[in-house]
């Protein structure tokens, strides 16, 4: 009898050995166990203003104020953070420049200069039953264009009105593959006058098309033309534009009618990197 209690005692044994180890409750570090959670910190750029931002997973926005996500099951998922700035609205994934009143061009019109886009996409892996912290960098996705004219023929002075568009631009950025989007559309740069110059200023997503093309019509006080419309080919100038992120100023010299007959043009185009451009956005 002995014997067989033994033998009982040792099949036990074996079998609590071989049984899986199982966890309480109070064991699990999270209270998903099965799954997983990603915690978002924004990484603004030097010199970026930090504000709002959208925190999606997977295509899908968190809660406004959240930064972390509902469990996950494990394996990859996709992050993206984006901010949507004045003159912007995104649908999608998709950021479209706002489009302004279209009666000064055949094709629609967007802002000129809307205020600074930032973006950043991260596929990341979860883990069952832990929260993953991740800091996601944003990126610029808008470049700055100035425009700068100095008339040296002709007198300033006469010039009462300048409306400009510049064709061949991009109108909308895929924030999640992270490429310019759609077709090349035109923008409308607001040009001011002072004294023997000339300018505008602009921000960009970026070129796009075969060609840049700056239209300009200008309007005279008192003479003979009152209107000209002057195009000048920007093709060459901009062709690096959406290669970087610091300001490109583009200067050349203005042409304006002295007496009737007489051809208006801009000449003498130069390409400047760096600076920043003057305006509160």
């Amino acid at each position: 009898m002995e014997k067989v209690i033994r033998k009982f005692y040792l099949i036990l044994a074996a079998v609590l050995i071989l049984l899986p180890v199982s966890c309480s409750k109070d064991e699990y570090r999270t209270p998903h166990p099965d799954k997983g959670v990603i915690s978002v910190s924004v990484d603004y750029p030097q010199g970026a203003e930090e504000g709002d931002y959208t925190v999606e997973v997977d295509g899908k926005p968190l809660d406004e104020g959240d930064n972390a996500s509902n469990p996950l099951t494990p394996g990859e998922h996709t992050v993206l953070v984006y901010n949507t700035p004045e003159g912007f609205t995104v649908t999608d994934g998709i950021a479209y420049v706002e489009r302004v009143d279209g009666t000064r061009a055949l094709t629609d019109l967007i802002n000129p200069l809307p205020e600074t886009l930032y973006s950043g996409t991260k596929t990341v892996t979860v883990v069952a039953d832990d929260t993953l912290h991740l800091d996601l960098s944003v990126t610029r996705r808008t470049r700055d264009l100035r425009l700068e004219l100095t008339v040296t023929e002709g007198d300033p002075e006469r010039i009462t009105a300048i409306m400009g568009t510049l064709s061949g631009v991009a109108g909308a950025y895929d924030l999640r593959n992270e490429t310019l989007y759609g077709e090349a559309v035109s923008t409308a740069p607001v040009f001011t006058r002072s004294g023997d110059k000339v300018s505008a200023d602009l921000r960009l997503l970026g070129i796009m098309g075969d060609r840049q093309t700056l239209t300009l019509r200008l309007s005279f006080l008192n003479g003979n033309p009152q209107d000209i419309t002057i195009e000048s080919d920007l093709t060459e100038q901009l062709a690096g534009f959406n290669l970087g992120m610091e300001t490109v100023t583009l200067t050349g010299e203005l042409h304006t009618p002295t007496e009737a007959g007489v051809e208006a043009g801009i000449t003498g185009w130069e390409k400047i990197d760096g600076g920043d451009v003057n305006a509160d956005l």
